[in-house]
């Protein structure tokens, strides 16, 4: 199944996608792609829908982040040895974990913003794996039970916040905007192999990106057996597990940002595409 969550900001509505490439409203069904609509019990009970019964969701309608309440968004960094060689860093011996604040989670093409004076804002297509079931020290062989599925996620990210303004790398992960999460969340049973996707992403028509996710360092089973020994993962958390090689910072022979007015397309394979624009974001209490 590909599930969705539609409309406006803050009033979105679960959905499904069926055979025709059409939105189903699941409104009537569940209140959320979230939390124990995620289980195996409750994705059997979706996959057990007659989807042409359902209505239909307005052709034209917004995607929102495909899955709600997130509770935590845990990535990734460096997961990629290419990626760690043109970031001028070791390739990591055990996962390198940080957090993104779940305030920068928006829909799959909805308008990334530039932060006030920020210089150096970048892009990360990212394998996206949505947890279904309570995960607490689970073994690798174990460990993509508890997966209810996978998305496309761009990891933004300011650099010069994230590198150069001392402490961890979350200032630079966490602004608003910086978590585009879609356009729909693939359950599992979809996705045979996660090791084996391709990924791509392109600034303004030009590719910069083009990856597959059997070179990642550590593969999604390691992943979630291993964040689980360090913190639970609940139903509806999100861990962002990387980026290939071709980000803006490791561009030869000078680094490249995005400014706003550029419109980033990234994509996985079988997981659908994204499109953003970048804008400049707008200072609370400024004249509209």
């Amino acid at each position: 199944m590909k599930l969705v969550r539609f409309g406006s900001p803050g009033e979105e509505r679960p959905g499904v996608i069926d055979r025709q490439g059409r939105i189903r409203d699941l409104s009537g069904q569940v209140s959320d792609i979230a939390s124990e609509t995620l289980s195996p019990a409750g994705l059997q009970r979706l996959a057990a829908l007659e989807l042409e019964s359902l209505p239909l969701a307005p052709a034209d309608v917004r995607l929102g982040p495909c899955v709600g309440r997130v509770g935590k968004m845990i990535c990734v960094g460096l997961n990629y040895s290419d990626h760690a060689a043109e970031s001028n860093m070791p390739v990591p011996t055990e996962p390198v974990l940080f957090m993104k604040a779940t305030s920068a989670i928006i829909g799959s093409n909805d308008d990334v913003e530039i932060p006030p004076g920020a210089q150096k804002v970048d892009w990360e297509v990212e394998l996206g794996v949505v947890i279904g079931r309570a995960a607490r020290y689970v073994t690798r062989e174990q460990a993509l039970d508890y997966v209810a599925g996978y998305c496309v996620v761009n990891d933004v990210s300011e650099r010069a916040y994230q590198l150069e303004r001392g402490g961890q790398w979350d200032k630079g992960k966490g602004c608003d905007t910086f978590g585009p999460l879609g356009p729909w969340l693939v359950t599992r049973d979809e996705v045979p192999d996660p090791q084996s996707l391709d990924m791509w992403l392109e600034v303004d028509g030009k590719r910069y990106q083009n990856g597959n996710t059997k070179t990642m360092v550590f593969d999604v089973a390691t992943l979630v057996s291993y964040i689980s020994r360090f913190m639970s993962l609940q139903p509806g958390d999100v861990i962002s597990t990387g980026t290939p090689p071709g980000v803006g910072m490791g561009q030869k022979p000078e680094p490249v940002y995005l400014r706003a007015g550029q419109t980033m397309r990234l994509g996985i394979a079988g997981l659908g595409e994204q499109r953003q624009r970048t804008v400049d974001a707008r200072i609370e209490g400024e004249a509209r």
